[in-house]
C-alpha cells in the first residue's frame, strides 16, 4: 500500500497552500520545474556528500510535486500536457537524486544502479497500464510517495546518526530497499496489467 491513496487525509493541510499559491499566480507547470530543480539541487547535493542541503532539495521536489497537481485541480486546469510534462520531470528527478547519491559518496555504485533501476521499472509500469488502455494503476508496495517519504527520513536520521549499518550506509540500505521493493512493485503492476489485458 502506497502513500499516494492518503491524499484526501492531506487536503485539509494543503488546500490553504494551494489557495496562497492561486493568489500570488503560481502555475502548476512551473511548480512542476520548481520541482525539477529541487531535484537537480538535491541530487548535486548528495554528489558533493551535503545531506543537509540533499534533504532539503528532497523536500521541496516533494512539496513543489503536489503541489503542481493540486493547483490544477483548483485552478480546473487538468489536461494531459501537464500530465505528461509532470511525469517526464518525476523521472527525470528520481535520477537526479538517486545517481546524485550514488555517484557521490553516500552508496556503492551497484546498489545504486538497483536502486534506479527499481524505481524507473516500478514508474513505468503504472504508466504503460494506462498506454496499453487497462487505466493508470499505481498499486502495489512502493509508490513514489513513499520513496520521497523514505528519502527524507533516512536523510534527516543521517545528520543526526552518521553510522552505518553492517559497513553499508543508511544511503546504501536505502537504494537496496528500493531496488528490491521496487522491482517487486513492477512485477505487482505487471501481474495486474497482463490479468486485465486477457
Amino acid at each position: 500500500m502506497t502513500l499516494d491513496s492518503y491524499r484526501t487525509q492531506v487536503k485539509p493541510i494543503i488546500d490553504p497552500i494551494v489557495s496562497a499559491s492561486v493568489r500570488i499566480g503560481l502555475t502548476p507547470n512551473f511548480c512542476t520545474i520548481l520541482s525539477l530543480v529541487a531535484a537537480a539541487g538535491g541530487g548535486y547535493a548528495f554528489f558533493r556528500g551535503d545531506i543537509l542541503f540533499g534533504t532539503c532539495g528532497v523536500i521541496l521536489n516533494a512539496f513543489f510535486d503536489g503541489l503542481d497537481g493540486a493547483i490544477a485541480r483548483a485552478l480546473n486546469k487538468q489536461g494531459v500536457s501537464g500530465d505528461f510534462l509532470d511525469h517526464t520531470v518525476d523521472r527525470y528527478a528520481d535520477i537526479f537524486l538517486l545517481c546524485g547519491i550514488f555517484a557521490g559518496p553516500l552508496c556503492a555504485w551497484w546498489i545504486g544502479v538497483l536502486g534506479l533501476t527499481g524505481v524507473l521499472m516500478s514508474s513505468y509500469m503504472g504508466t504503460q497500464a494506462q498506454a496499453v488502455g487497462v487505466g493508470r494503476f499505481y498499486g502495489g508496495l512502493l509508490g513514489r510517495a513513499d520513496r520521497l517519504v523514505l528519502l527524507i527520513a533516512v536523510g534527516i536520521i543521517s545528520l543526526f546518526i552518521p553510522a552505518d549499518i553492517l559497513g553499508i550506509s543508511l544511503f546504501a540500505w536505502l537504494l537496496l530497499i528500493f531496488g528490491i521493493f521496487g522491482h517487486v512493485t513492477a512485477a505487482q503492476r505487471f501481474a495486474h496489467v497482463w490479468k486485465n489485458l486477457k
